[in-house]
């Protein structure tokens, strides 16, 4: 009789334990949309920078279309004005809205910063996969190449090929892409290179697949979660890159809207009051870095097999 009225007080404590419990997200069963809220719901700060990285799209894709003022009509009447209610971010030296130009910049760094990143992905993943599957005099070369690349200063070298090959925007993602290439080749190389001699890669060359289908369906996949932070960390990167050859003249010619030019006219008329020149294209562009860097947690655990089981 002891014994009874023991166990059930001990199953009533367990009960209290785990009534008591904090609760947790519950982890969805399958699908890839409930893996993504549990994923958001999970961390709320993946949250908050994917609504900010929406709140960029929408800007990229609609803000031409909203914004109050055309960003390239200047006006003599209102040139070198502060903040206002008619005009929130101020004018520029020559009369234009600044919000308006800040807005509808949002879309060419966007696509300056997207473009080279992916693809620096895909060449980078394609080259360190080849290198660290077959090694060997392949694996060799590429390192002495990505070396030779990394020998250089990445900035300096993204501003020799836009001076040899011309301040265009294709020219500025291609020079852009160049310099991300040797991170996503040395991790796919490292992440390769530990798992081709793994269990499941042996089941896969014994159950007939060929050297391409292990690659892309069974080695890549676990290579992705690393190389999601490395894509939103250079995606930030990207746009300090854009930013950076535009601020020394090499990028984005005028009167294009660019976040970097904008930083440069402002940086004029700093000393003389006119803040808001370079305050509001600045602050734009820390927003999506940090956006971008925040991101990384996010995207790892969403592509991350292992966080689906």
């Amino acid at each position: 009789m002891n014994k009874i009225v023991s166990s059930a007080t001990d199953a009533a404590s367990v009960n209290s334990a785990q009534a008591n419990a904090p609760a947790t997200p519950a982890k969805p069963k399958s699908g890839a949309f409930a893996h993504l809220v549990y994923v958001l719901r999970e961390n709320p700060v993946t949250g908050l920078a994917f609504g900010m990285f929406a709140l960029l799209i929408f800007a990229a894709i609609f803000g031409p279309m909203i914004v109050p003022y055309d960003p390239l009509a200047t006006d003599a009447a209102s040139v070198l004005q502060p903040p206002s209610f008619a005009h929130w971010f101020g004018t520029d030296n020559l009369g234009r809205d600044v919000f308006s130009r800040v807005v509808v910049a949002t879309r060419l760094d966007l696509v300056i910063s997207v473009a080279a990143v992916a693809l620096s992905f895909v060449i980078g993943s394609f080259l360190g996969a080849i290198a660290g599957y077959r090694g060997g005099w392949t694996d060799i070369t590429l390192n002495r190449v990505l070396d030779t690349i990394m020998a250089f200063p990445l900035f300096v070298l993204a501003m020799g090929v836009v001076a040899a090959l011309g301040n265009s925007v294709a020219n500025i993602i291609y020079a852009t892409a160049i310099i991300n290439i040797p991170f996503y080749a040395r991790l796919v190389r490292a992440e390769v290179n530990i798992r081709r001699n793994a269990g499941f890669t042996l089941a896969a060359k014994l159950s007939g697949n060929s050297d391409a289908r292990i690659l892309a369906f069974h080695i890549f996949p676990n290579a992705l979660p690393p190389m999601m932070v490395q894509v939103s960390l250079n995606l930030g990167w990207a746009i300090l890159n854009a930013a950076g050859l535009s601020f020394i003249g090499l990028g984005v010619r005028p009167p294009t809207p660019e976040w970097g030019i904008m930083v440069a006219e402002g940086a004029n008329f700093i000393v003389s009051g006119e803040w808001w020149l370079a305050l509001f294209p600045g602050l734009s562009l820390m927003i999506a870095v940090l956006t971008f860097n925040l991101m990384g947690d996010g995207l790892r655990d969403i592509v991350d097999p292992r966080r689906r089981t």
